[in-house]
């Protein structure tokens, strides 16, 4: 019985230890953001001037007041007629501020005002198509975003978001893997890829994918920067790796510029 006892009281002790060790462990790592990267799909130049009068004037300004400092927003380089978009990318401090932040804007009478046309806006005549939405998981890499530090005026800016799909969920923890502990996030950051945020897609239409968004002073500054990439001893060294072979089975591309009210 006092055999039983003892190993009882071990256990237990262990168990209590064990707990403990998760417990600093867990508080001792960085705090992750999550994303929502939001995009509207439009077609008319009346639909745009909506979409942007609400961001603008409502939406940015509503975000700032929840505490939350930088925003962006983007259109795309080169635009589709037929489909249109605006990029709107939102960072939280935590999934709970996200998923609470659609009731907390509805609080927001300044925004309710301010945001008017866009909210109230009739069945027939609907500032967009549809509307798409992602969010992220920011990668322990690089846990919150960063405000590009680029020196041209932001009508020259080029912000290069890219999609990284894998074909199955283990192939894409592999590359977030890559970008984590095979360090490619400091390969960028040696390199000076001014990123904004790497981030794992935890609900989206292009799942298992990963996003990131480098931002650039120029096009030529952007293809520059990309030839000293491939180029480079680390990364070479990175992709010979027999580990992270057959990680992405599909890239998607977009370059962006911000529109004067971005705040990244």
């Amino acid at each position: 019985m006092r055999y039983l006892s003892f190993r009882f009281a071990v256990s237990t002790c262990a168990f209590i230890l064990m707990l403990f060790t998760y417990a600093v462990t867990f508080a001792g790592a960085p705090a992750k953001n999550y994303y929502q990267l939001k995009i509207y799909h439009y077609k008319s130049q009346s639909q745009e001037d909506k979409i942007e009068h609400y961001l603008q004037q409502a939406y940015v300004p509503a975000m700032h007041r929840a505490g939350i400092k930088n925003v962006g927003v983007f259109k795309p380089v080169t635009q589709q007629d037929t489909n249109r978009m605006i990029y709107v990318f939102t960072p939280f401090t935590s999934f709970e501020s996200l998923v609470g932040s659609a009731n907390k804007i509805q609080e927001d009478t300044k925004y309710l005002a301010d945001g008017k046309e866009y909210i109230d806006a009739d069945y027939k005549e609907a500032p967009y198509t549809r509307l798409e939405t992602i969010i992220l998981q920011a990668f322990p890499g690089m846990p919150s975003t960063a405000v590009p530090n680029l020196t041209a005026n932001k009508t020259d800016r080029v912000y290069e978001l890219r999609s990284y799909e894998s074909a199955t969920e283990k192939y894409n923890i592999n590359k977030v893997k890559m970008f984590n502990t095979g360090d490619e996030i400091n390969i960028f950051k040696t390199l000076g890829f001014n990123a904004v945020f790497y981030g794992e897609v935890i609900a989206g239409s292009h799942m298992p994918n990963l996003m990131y968004m480098t931002t650039f002073n120029s096009k030529e500054d952007r293809d520059k920067h990309w030839d000293a990439f491939g180029s480079a001893p680390a990364w070479k060294a990175l992709t010979a790796q027999a580990q992270y072979a057959n990680n992405v089975s599909h890239a998607d591309i977009i370059f962006l510029h911000p529109v004067v009210y971005s705040d990244f």
